[in-house]
């Protein structure tokens, strides 16, 4: 028995002995390179000493705790949160991997320990079981052979105790594996695991790559001459592949779909080393594309968690062609700050900026993010729906926590009530930036809790005021497939399944405010940032050029007593316009009646017509050739006025205008007066030859005034 204390004895010997045997243990295959011999594990021949440190602190925070009166095996105090350092990615990805391995079979493994008899050992205290399990669980991987130790690397005491335990038990361990296989009734230990683990590890690794292009180094066509340099060919769909087979994805055009059984030899790749194309999960790559979507050319948007670099390393390279600035919330350290920008500046990303302060700690009137248009929200959540949970975890710095959830299969109702609370609590948040337009939400959770509902409850909120335009949900930009069932009218949702993970999208943006005026220089911004007047401007402008040249030709040819009626006639429209103003107190009760019978539509900046010369006091003499004149000057002004509405575009603005006052000339003076009969007209008269509206004629009680002279425009 290992506790007895004569086998304590024994064990510290074979301790010692074993220990130098292990010693002796080197590669024998020089001829591998030292990165390699480093980095990667070679035929299951074991791991550095600090992965098993990692690895344990790892699984010492997950384990499945089991209730008191069934607790066989002590894990020790867990309170305190693990500090982790890692050599790169790669020990990082093993170490989690190896942790989650040793909890999805902790309850066999904990049987093997207590059937051997190899646990309960005084010599081993509770705070390094947790190392005990995860080392068991890699020397069973590789059949109770002994682990390759490298000349680089740096013993750990606590894992060459560990090590030296277990080896030397190694019969006993076997033995009590077989018996736990017959037991279950299982050919492999795979086959003890409940059958929904089995099948979402079988989902998991036949799940497709999704690689979205980074276009700062290379173009979507070079990319696709290398790939098929390299034999890759590319087909439809996912279900057309066949091993080197690739396809574009259906909803975002930079992103391309691999099999997954090509994954080692795509990361081996030098568009992969040379950040060309990058690995991630399909569900940021539709956030992304969702809010670079919602963005004009010289927009800004704010992210508001850090998450993984790669996110904001791709909604960078979408806004290539745009002066937007990305604002990243939650840098809290210079030295992630540097790391960052190191990150950034090798991918060739340069209009990303880090703001240390979280998301809700920055004020929606803060000066930096005044031309801020849309905030990307990527909530801290479950993500039971994503495939790779590891990668998941990693990639978005989230909790290990989500490798417990994942193996339950479910989430305790006080942490999903948590993080909702949390995610409501940000969105609402982000409802309050009176300059953002649109926000957009997006999880990797199963749960409505954390999807549906918290939308529901910040539009229900009203939390962005009553001096703003309320939020409304619109579908996504990009287009759904006609006979997919995951996506409803307004929410965007994807069930976890063999070929994509699970995902939730929805998308909040301002309401259109009916009585706002947009001009007609953003309309034509909005409209060439989209290329939609590319041919149509320049040609636009020549035409107004030469429509002057001909207006000025007209104007020097014209006889030059046409000019000096022009200048008369617009001095008696004013002379009438301040007689109109003079008197408008007189009529103001009479306007108010009439006030339906004036309203009418206009275009802006029309010119003004000169009253009509029915309207003009009639001239004694020479009034054959006034009338020619004035119907030429007429037909002058009527082809100007159509040039002018060819050139501008105008929108209709609806006025009041005031009523036709006809002034006349009282016997006593030439003080013009109002008639006892007052004569109010709306542009309701007959339409003249150029196809004007004139006035009505003047009423018989009016007199016209005597002129002066004969002919006033001389």
């Amino acid at each position: 028995m290992p506790g007895s204390k004569s086998n304590l004895v024994s064990l510290h010997e074979d301790v010692i002995n074993d220990t130098s045997d292990l010693s002796e243990m080197k590669s024998s295959d020089e001829k591998g390179s030292v990165e390699k011999r480093t980095m990667t594990l070679i035929e299951k021949n074991g791991y550095h000493d600090s992965v098993y440190i990692n690895a344990a602190k790892i699984f010492q925070g997950i384990h499945t705790e089991k209730r008191k009166d069934r607790i066989l095996v002590r894990y020790g105090d867990d309170s305190v949160s693990p500090m982790l350092t890692f050599k790169n990615e790669y020990s990082q990805h093993v170490s989690y991997e190896l942790a989650f391995n040793a909890l999805k079979y902790q309850d066999l493994l904990e049987e093997i320990l207590l059937d051997s008899c190899v646990y309960p050992c005084q010599s081993i205290p509770d705070e390094l079981t947790s190392l005990l399990v995860v080392m068991l669980y890699d020397l069973q991987d590789r059949k109770f052979q002994a682990r390759e130790i490298f000349d680089e690397e740096e013993p750990v005491a606590e894992v060459r105790k560990i090590e030296c335990y277990l080896y030397s038990f190694r019969t006993k361990l076997a033995a009590a594996l077989a018996r736990c296989r017959i037991k279950h009734d299982a050919l492999s230990i795979e086959y003890i695991l409940p059958e929904t683990i089995r099948k979402q590890e079988q989902r998991a690794s036949a799940l497709p790559l999704c690689v979205w292009i980074n276009t700062f180094k290379i173009s979507l066509q070079d990319v696709f001459r290398d790939l098929k340099k390299k034999g890759f060919t590319r087909v439809e769909s996912v279900s057309d592949f066949d091993h080197y087979t690739y396809c574009m994805d259906q909803h975002c055009h930079d992103v391309l779909v691999f099999p997954s059984s090509l994954k080692e030899e795509l990361l081996n790749l030098d568009l992969f080393a040379d950040c060309k194309l990058l690995l991630q999960d399909k569900s940021r790559s539709l956030a992304v594309h969702s809010a670079q979507a919602l963005l004009n050319t010289d927009d800004d948007i704010i992210v508001a968690h850090v998450g993984s670099h790669l996110t904001i390393a791709h909604m960078s390279a979408l806004t290539i062609h745009s002066m937007s600035r990305i604002f990243v919330c939650g840098v809290k350290s210079s030295a992630k700050a540097a790391e960052l920008r190191n990150l950034f500046s090798h991918m060739g990303c340069k209009n990303i900026q880090l703001l240390h302060e979280d998301f809700t700690e920055i004020g929606p009137t803060d000066p930096r993010l005044q031309n801020a248009k849309v905030i990307l929200l990527l909530p801290q959540c479950s993500g039971l729906g994503v495939g790779n949970p590891i990668d998941f975890i990693l990639n978005e710095h989230g909790d290990a926590g989500l490798l417990r959830d994942l193996f339950q299969g479910s989430l305790s109702e006080d942490k999903l009530s948590s993080l909702a609370e949390r995610q409501l609590n940000e969105l609402m948040h982000a409802m309050k930036f009176n300059k953002v337009q649109a926000i957009v939400y997006c999880t990797c959770s199963v749960y409505p809790e954390e999807n549906e509902l918290v939308v529901e409850k910040a539009l229900e909120s009203g939390v962005e005021g009553n001096k703003v335009q309320p939020y409304r949900l619109i579908p996504p930009v990009f287009s759904t497939s006609s006979n997919s069932k995951a996506s409803t009218e307004f929410f965007f949702k994807i069930q976890p399944s063999e070929i994509s993970s699970g995902c939730f999208l929805a998308i909040l943006a301002k309401e259109k405010d009916s009585s706002e005026n947009v001009s007609v220089k953003d309309i034509l911004a909005r409209a060439a940032a989209k290329g939609l007047l590319d041919g149509i401007v320049e040609k636009s402008k020549e035409e107004e050029k030469k429509q002057k040249v001909t207006q000025r030709r007209r104007n020097i040819t014209g006889s030059g007593r046409e000019p000096k009626i022009a200048e008369f006639l617009h001095h008696q429209t004013l002379s009438n316009t301040k007689a109109e103003v003079s008197v408008s107190k007189a009529v103001s009760n009479i306007q108010q009646k009439n006030v339906n019978r004036t309203n009418s539509y206009v275009q802006l900046k029309k010119p003004i017509n000169p009253i009509a010369d029915t309207a003009l006091p009639k001239v004694p003499k020479h009034t054959s050739h006034l009338s020619s004149t004035g119907k030429a000057y007429e037909r002058q002004l009527a082809r100007k006025a159509r040039a002018e509405r060819k050139r501008v575009v105008l929108k209709p603005v609806e006025i009041v205008l005031p009523p036709v006052i006809t002034p006349y000339m009282s016997s006593q003076g030439n003080k013009p007066r109002i008639s006892t009969r007052h004569c109010l007209h709306g542009w309701t008269g007959a339409k003249g030859l150029s196809g004007r509206i004139l006035p009505p004629p003047l009423s018989k009680v009016v007199k016209p005034a005597v002129l002066g002279h004969p002919q006033p425009w001389l």
